[in-house]
């Protein structure tokens, strides 16, 4: 009986080990995770900034932020981000064809969640016709 007991304490000290690792890591918490840009006129680039805060214990360091496609570009803060501390991800759409559009943009990291996907939406309008 004391065996089994032992083995159960050991078992349930690897798993609380196991999980007490993860909280020390870095961690997102974004601002927003999906931006609407509503209406656009076509021929428009718009831009937003996604704003986040490391809620971890680590340095949070981004290793690629990734639009899926290319009509959409990002810049970010490519320093590590400190516990507490802040960063960016500016993403830039260029509005040329007219039609709605939603757009995922792929951020990985060395964060508890390593992979994170940010969404842009919104509808591009033509522009009115020229009158002669």
């Amino acid at each position: 009986m004391k065996k089994i007991l032992m083995i159960c304490a050991v078992i349930l000290g690897f798993a609380f080990t196991a999980s007490a690792q993860d909280s020390g890591k870095a961690e997102f918490k974004f601002n927003e995770e999906k931006h609407d840009f509503g209406k656009i006129p076509q021929g428009t680039p718009v831009t937003t900034v996604f704003e986040f805060t490391n809620i971890g214990k680590e340095p949070l360091i981004l290793t690629e932020v990734r639009p899926t496609c290319g009509c959409t570009i990002a810049d970010y803060t490519k320093t590590p981000v400190k516990s507490g501390d802040k960063g960016t991800i500016k993403i830039t759409y260029n509005a040329a064809a007219a039609a709605p559009f939603n757009k995922t943009i792929v951020v990985k990291s060395n964060a508890v969640t390593p992979e994170k996907y940010l969404n842009i939406v919104g509808e591009v309008v033509a522009k009115p016709a020229a009158s002669k």
